[in-house]
């Protein structure tokens, strides 16, 4: 059986902020999908410890107020959202994650943060964001989860809820892979490690670009779907949610 037509889980994170190695987690989603239909899955609310900014709140409707009243310890949130997946990684279920590199980075940077043991051997992961951007390069417009959906003609329900966008990853992972044969004829171990070379590609392109513009220090991470842990990253880009 093709990824495509097997068990795959979203996932998915609502922050407080769009750099992944200092934003905290306030809520997260990992849905196992099966034919299309979610069959399991978790959804948390973390307090992160730190003020959620306004302009974050009003992205996904959790206030700091809101988050320190009903959100769990976020150390418990990260270790468990983890654990969740490292359980489908162990069983060969792909993880779902649009803009994985800001959704694994931040998760990590998370565990990290409060001494818990690493995400440990990560793969294999659909990007769909990665993916689309590679297949489709001179499409134009915005390539938003939202954006995206529309041109795959997937429904997303409830944007910027955890939930409903690691479903909607899913569903636009499927839709490309309807679309595009080079995509679907590939192994989800293969479909990895063609992620990791396509975004290097986009990274080293659009760091040329910037440089053109202008932006003479410009510099891109190339690391997919983690970065590294100790370099800050480029130009505020966060997740395309």
């Amino acid at each position: 059986m093709t990824w495509h037509g097997g068990t795959l889980a979203g996932f998915d994170l609502e922050t407080t902020g769009t750099e992944p190695l200092e934003a905290r987690i306030v809520t997260a989603a990992v849905v196992e999908v099966a034919d299309g239909e979610v069959v399991d899955g978790r959804t948390w609310l973390a307090d992160p410890g730190v003020l959620i900014p306004a302009q974050a709140s009003a992205v996904h409707g959790i206030s700091s107020a809101r988050a320190a009243a009903e959100g769990r310890p976020a150390p418990e949130v990260a270790a468990e959202v983890a654990a969740a997946l490292r359980g489908y990684w162990a069983r060969g279920v792909p993880v779902v994650a649009y803009n994985a590199p800001f959704d694994l980075t931040l998760l990590s940077a998370e565990l990290g943060r409060h001494g818990l043991p690493p995400l440990g051997p990560i793969g294999p992961v659909i990007d769909p964001y990665t993916i689309d951007r590679a297949v489709d390069r001179y499409r134009r417009g915005k390539r938003t989860l939202e954006a995206v959906c529309g041109e795959y003609g997937v429904v997303l329900d409830g944007a910027h809820q955890a939930a409903a966008d690691a479903l909607a990853a899913v569903r636009v992972a499927t839709a490309i892979a309807a679309r595009h044969a080079q995509v679907s004829a590939l192994s989800a171990e293969e479909l990895h490690g063609r992620q990791v070379a396509w975004y290097a590609e986009w990274a080293e392109d659009f760091e040329g670009f910037l440089r053109r513009k202008g932006n003479a220090d410009a510099v891109i991470d190339r690391d997919w779907p983690l970065r590294a842990l100790h370099a800050m990253p480029p130009h505020g880009e966060g997740a395309p949610h």
